[in-house]
């Protein structure tokens, strides 16, 4: 996985996160440091959820799911610099987020994915009503593609979040790139 996550960044990604629920704190720990050092400062580097294993790690910040601790206790743990994201599934949430000092959102699950089977997927319908609410920004995760990403920036999405479409690649360097290359078609377009 660390050298996928280093030919991804390779081809493009600038922002890397690592979520493993399962895995307890000591190997998780040095994940994180063998990701750190496979990215080599090339991309920001978040831990999900585990607010120690950031700090001990060195990781820019941290991304908690909807029902994770609070905003406003995990700042006081990190302090102003470290980001911390907050996952996001309706408007009401991303209002919340944002009053309560997250730095970004995640907003999901956009198109039907395998990492959250099951899920109804809320589409770009979603990602549109909470730009209009939300100045935060907004990146969204769930089933994204190259196909599919553009239509999320045209939504208001400053972002997109991927796991299979790059880390399934057989070249995750050119899964990569294809997906930037998309994005920054989208944001020309958009401004």
């Amino acid at each position: 996985m660390v050298e996928k996550v280093q030919r991804a960044v390779e081809g493009g990604v600038d922002l890397v996160q690592l979520r493993n629920k399962t895995v307890p704190g000591r190997q998780l720990l040095e994940r994180a440091s063998d990701l750190l050092e496979a990215i080599s400062g090339k991309a920001e580097f978040l831990v999900n959820e585990r607010v120690d294993v950031a700090v001990a790690a060195g990781a820019q910040g941290v991304q908690l799911g909807e029902d994770a601790l609070p905003v406003p206790e995990v700042r006081k743990m990190l302090g102003q610099e470290m980001l911390i994201g907050r996952s996001v599934h309706s408007t009401e949430s991303a209002i919340q987020a944002e009053a309560e000092g997250a730095d970004f959102l995640l907003v999901g699950t956009m198109f039907g994915s395998l990492s959250h089977p099951g899920e109804q997927p809320e589409g770009p319908q979603l990602m549109s009503e909470i730009a209009g609410e939300c100045r935060l920004p907004l990146i969204g995760i769930g089933g994204v593609t190259p196909d599919n990403a553009a239509e999320l920036i045209e939504a208001g999405a400053s972002g997109v979040a991927v796991i299979s479409n790059i880390l399934s690649s057989e070249d995750p360097k050119a899964a990569a790139a294809r997906l930037k290359q998309v994005l920054v078609a989208s944001w020309n377009a958009r401004s």
